[in-house]
């Protein structure tokens, strides 16, 4: 597991896991508390992300792909931010369900820049 790349994709992996959890228990209200653990961890997802697209992009991955991955990098923890003062009141779940599906792409994209740069290494 010295592989920066292997490293990067459990990396990323984990803390989705984690997010996903502390994300629920933030969600029903039971875990505010936890909200800095949660923004730390969505961190880590994020160098994770960015790790796995410098690593794709070395590997000969789409720069498209890439580009696309390292910006979604930015969108995550910009809307985190930014979503306790986005459609406050009744709409306010929409900002949340759509926290949690750029969480969820965030994931994937790791796990698809991963795959793709192994699928590369693999054929070097």
């Amino acid at each position: 597991m010295t592989d920066p790349a292997t490293l990067a994709r459990w990396t990323v992996r984990v803390s989705g896991l984690v997010l996903l959890v502390l994300g629920a228990a933030i969600w029903t209200g039971n875990a505010d508390a936890l909200i800095g653990i949660h923004m730390f961890v969505g961190l880590v997802l994020v160098l994770a992300l960015w790790t796995l697209a410098a690593t794709a992009y070395r590997a000969g991955v789409s720069p498209t792909f890439v580009l696309l991955a390292a910006a979604w990098g930015v969108l995550m923890p910009a809307l985190g931010v930014a979503q306790e003062n986005l459609l406050e009141g009744d709409s306010h779940w929409v900002v949340e369900v759509a926290h949690l599906a750029i969480g969820i792409v965030a994931i994937g994209l790791g796990e698809m820049l991963g795959a793709a740069a192994r699928s590369r290494d693999l054929r070097a």
